[in-house]
C-alpha cells in the first residue's frame, strides 16, 4: 500500500484524519498469499523511477508479529484487513504528474501517478 499523507495539512491539523483521509490516498497492490518472511520483508518506494526509500521489516522498532498482536488485542482483525505499519526515511514532497511506486520485494506492488488535489 502506499500511505499517502498530505504533510501540510498534517502538520496545521492537530489531528491527522484529512491529511491521510482523502479518497485517492491509500493505493493497494495486489494481493499476495501469507506465505512471507515478514521479518525480511524489504520495502522500496521509488518517485518517477527514483529510489527514495528502502528499508527491510528488519529495521522495524517493533516487529509486525507484535503490531499485529497488539492491534488484535483492540479490535478484530478480519481476513483482508490491512494494517498499515509506518514509512521508512526518505519521505518527500510529490508533485502533479509524479509517479510513486511502492514495492515489497517479491511480494507485491503498486503504482499510482500523482494528481493535484482540488
Amino acid at each position: 500500500m502506499n500511505d499517502v499523507t498530505a504533510r501540510d495539512l498534517q502538520k496545521k491539523d492537530s489531528q491527522w484524519t484529512r491529511a491521510k483521509g482523502f479518497d485517492t490516498f491509500c493505493p493497494l497492490g495486489p494481493a499476495s498469499p501469507i506465505a512471507h518472511d515478514f521479518a525480511n520483508i524489504t520495502v522500496v518506494t521509488r518517485v518517477n523511477g527514483v529510489e527514495k526509500q528502502r528499508a527491510s521489516s528488519s529495521e522495524m522498532v517493533f516487529s509486525i508479529g507484535k503490531l499485529l498482536s497488539y492491534v488484535s488485542h483492540v479490535m478484530t482483525l478480519d481476513p483482508g484487513d490491512i494494517v498499515a505499519t509506518g514509512t521508512p526515511a526518505g519521505v518527500g514532497p510529490l508533485q502533479a504528474g509524479d509517479v510513486v511506486e511502492v514495492e515489497l520485494v517479491g511480494v507485491s506492488k503498486v503504482s499510482n501517478p500523482v494528481e493535484a488535489r482540488a
